[in-house]
């Protein structure tokens, strides 16, 4: 029963979930779960879990993305990409130097309306159901933090290319348009390659083909998404059996803070956080079936 994480380069024109589809008729396993949607005309990095390492995900959603982003000016959609209908276009007087300063002021901790054409939820309704049927509803701003943000190049007068270091729930298609506004010129992303997530690269991405071809072999050990944290490995049959039934361990000396806990066998069994003078308690168990 195959188990673990593969990283994917996920191909334009597909949704998230098109890949995890594909995976599950590949691999023959029906848990598979992706920790962080990309649009479809998005590509690069997704991590996807399969069978056991499905229960990670959670950890993977909430960790820094990094993306390579394409913006272009003078235009305005209702998507705030170039695949949505647009709705206004304008005379770009902005250079490089004004984009460069534009994206100073977008560093640091943000606030953002999130798209209409997105799948956060008002009042149990998914924003793009409604925008599909042509309403639109207040949105409230959300925090989210922009860790780095660098101009790369200019392709055109029009259009320009950046890297952005971002949180959880951050819209590279809404910081686009809202970059648009600050210039007076409006603006939409043209294109998005995702080239960080939970910790893994683009170098480190495989495609579909390379898994039809090499299957589970492509799989990486669940524990790969935790390497950031020490490890501790249970000294006791009696120890690794509280941790296997979920109950805290006492290891006096232990600094606070997250542990990849093993068992004496080198099993991986959970992430754990040690406080109190070395009482491990786990945040998230990874054994079993």
């Amino acid at each position: 029963m195959p188990n673990g994480i593969l990283i994917i380069d996920k191909p334009a024109g597909w949704t998230s979930m098109d890949v995890c589809a594909k995976i599950r008729g590949i691999l023959r396993e029906k848990r598979v779960g992706h920790g962080g949607t990309l649009d479809p005309m998005a590509t690069g990095v997704l991590p996807v879990f399969v069978g056991r390492a499905t229960r990670a995900v959670e950890f993977a959603e909430n960790g820094r993305k990094e993306y390579r982003a394409g913006l272009r000016l003078g235009l305005v959609t209702d998507t705030q990409d170039v695949t949505g209908t647009i709705l206004e276009t304008r005379p770009v007087t902005a250079d490089r130097e004004d984009v460069a300063s534009a994206l100073a002021g977008f560093r640091g901790d943000i606030r953002q309306i999130p798209p209409m054409y997105s799948a956060v939820k008002i009042q149990g309704k998914k924003l793009y159901e409604l925008a599909r049927r042509g309403k639109e509803v207040e949105r409230k701003p959300r925090p989210v933090t922009i860790h780095e943000l660098e101009l790369l190049e200019a392709e055109s007068e029009t259009d320009y290319q950046f890297r952005c270091l971002c949180s959880k729930g951050t819209y590279i298609r809404t910081l686009c348009h809202d970059l648009g506004q600050t210039l007076g010129c409006g603006g939409a992303l043209y294109s998005l390659r995702r080239t960080m997530a939970a910790g893994f690269t683009l170098a480190e991405a495989v495609t579909l083909e390379d898994l039809q071809e090499q299957g589970e072999s492509l799989l990486r050990p669940l524990d790969s998404l935790f390497v950031h944290y020490p490890a501790l490995t249970v000294r006791s049959p009696g120890q690794e059996k509280r941790v296997r039934c979920g109950n805290p361990i006492a290891l006096p000396g232990t600094a606070d803070g997250t542990y990849r806990v093993y068992g004496r066998e080198g099993d991986f069994l959970c992430l754990s956080r040690a406080e109190a003078g070395g009482t491990l308690t786990s945040i998230k168990n990874f054994f079993g079936a």
